[in-house]
Formats: structure tokens, C-alpha cells, sequence
């Protein structure tokens, strides 16, 4: 390679996803490169409907369920309510949705899909389910039921014992019997 030159995509460390850490499953690596990937994929897909990844997920919640306080879809997307503001006003100039003080309560704001907003919902829809199709192709019925539960277990692991930090495990990821029975309930069965 000359000093002008770029590297190979495979010799290019930004292209080059890291290593599993040394005597590690490498499970949560390849999760957040799944992750990566259909984040990347769903932005793909999206930006033919003008939007950005997540902003989709704000705006099936005002197809679904009409005006929002903004406070209510900061938890509902469960994001930082700067990240949740500069979204909404990030529409808003986009013409997708408007603002307005909540009649129920003059300091909260109501956020709501305009009309050019609602004509978005079946190209957004369409979007879904082609990551849909794209995530699951070539996995069987069986795969597909596998994966989602395999995945809700991982979600739920995630959501029960990654909140307060680690938890000590058995070795087969069920909690250790220490007093607790926090690891076992609410577990998915196999």
C-alpha cells in the first residue's frame, strides 16, 4: 500500500468489526452488531419516507393513539428528553408534526401528526416489513419462534439484572442462589 493509497475494506479498522474479547462467548458483541445492523438497515429503508431511525417509532405512537404530551413519549421511547425534543423539532420543521400547549394544562405539550404526517404511516408501514423480511430471511417458522424467544429472554435479562448491574449467575445465566429468587421470576420458560 503507498501513502496515498486507502486500505482494503478488510484492512480498514473502521470496516472491520473488533474482535470478540479473548475468552469471552462473544454473544454481546454479536448482539450489538445485530443491533448495529438492522438500525442501519431500518434507517435504509426509512429514508425513502424522509425520516431518520427512531423517528418512526414517535410517529406510529401519534398514528396510534392521536395527540401526545411529550413527556409521555419521552417514556414511551424511553430516550433523553433533549434527544426527544430535537426529534420532535426536527418533524416539526419537516411539516410531520405540530406543537401545542395541552388545554388540560397550559405547562405541558401536545404533540400530533399533521396531515402530511399521517400520509406517512403505509410507506413506514411498507418499510417494516420489508426489515421484517430481510431480518428473518432464511430462517424457518420454527427459527422465527426460536429467535423471538431467545431474544425476549435476552431482552428481559437485559431489562431484570442489567438495570442494577450485574448480577452473580450459576454459570447457565440463572441467578445464584443467594437470598434472591430475582433471577427466576418472570423468566422466560424453555
Amino acid at each position: 500500500m503507498t501513502p496515498t493509497s486507502r486500505p482494503a475494506a478488510t484492512e480498514d479498522p473502521a470496516c472491520t468489526p473488533p474482535r470478540a474479547p479473548v475468552g469471552r462467548t462473544g454473544i454481546s458483541h454479536a448482539v450489538f452488531r445485530t443491533a448495529r445492523a438492522h438500525r442501519m438497515a431500518a434507517g435504509r429503508l426509512l429514508r425513502g419516507a424522509g425520516l431518520y431511525a427512531g423517528q418512526e417509532l414517535l410517529m406510529m405512537r401519534l398514528w396510534d393513539a392521536g395527540p401526545q404530551r411529550q413527556s409521555e413519549l419521552i417514556k414511551l421511547l424511553d430516550l433523553d428528553p433533549s434527544t426527544v425534543t430535537r426529534m420532535v423539532q426536527r418533524l416539526e420543521q419537516s411539516g410531520l408534526v405540530t406543537r401545542r400547549p395541552d388545554p388540560d394544562d397550559g405547562r405541558a405539550v401536545l404533540v400530533e401528526a399533521t396531515e402530511a404526517g399521517h400520509t406517512l404511516r403505509a410507506p413506514v408501514e411498507d418499510a417494516w416489513r420489508q426489515l421484517e423480511e430481510i431480518t428473518v430471511a432464511g430462517l424457518s417458522a420454527a427459527d422465527r419462534r426460536e429467535l423471538a424467544r431467545l431474544l425476549a429472554r435476552v431482552e428481559d435479562n437485559l431489562l431484570r439484572r442489567g438495570m442494577d448491574g450485574a448480577e452473580e449467575t450459576d454459570g447457565t445465566g440463572e441467578a445464584a442462589a443467594m437470598g434472591t429468587t430475582a433471577g427466576v421470576e418472570g423468566s422466560v420458560s424453555g
